[in-house]
């Protein structure tokens, strides 16, 4: 079987109005994340979890999903090598390693690796 689709975000230029949106949207409970500009969706429903984000300075911020990989450069470079591109290198994150690129028409697609998963 290929790899999961793991964890959506939304990465917003105006992060607590897209929490709210969201939240108020689709009755999402947010819980914020110490230290990030950073709100995990908080369900008991089936679905894949999430997060509602900060863009990065000067991006228009993006909608995306994260593909659980076992090693997260080697994946990033795969993606060149078939024509994508990179738009984030790979980051540690809490118990892992993400990372971002673009599909050969742009759409930002996430890469992740947790500690102890795949």
């Amino acid at each position: 079987m290929g790899s999961p689709t793991m964890w959506f975000e939304v990465a917003a230029r105006d992060q607590p109005a897209m929490k709210q949106f969201y939240a108020g949207l689709f009755d999402w409970e947010m819980v914020d994340l110490e230290g990030m500009p950073y709100a995990a969706v908080q369900s008991n429903e089936a679905g894949i979890p999430g997060g509602i984000g900060a863009a990065q300075p000067g991006q228009d911020g993006h909608v995306t999903f994260y593909v659980e990989v076992d090693d997260v450069a080697s994946a990033l470079s795969k993606v060149e090598s078939m024509g994508g591109g990179k738009v984030m290198e790979p980051t540690a994150i809490p118990n892992g390693e993400i990372a971002l690129f673009a599909d050969p028409e742009g759409h930002v697609v996430g890469l992740m690796h947790m500690n102890g998963a795949a």
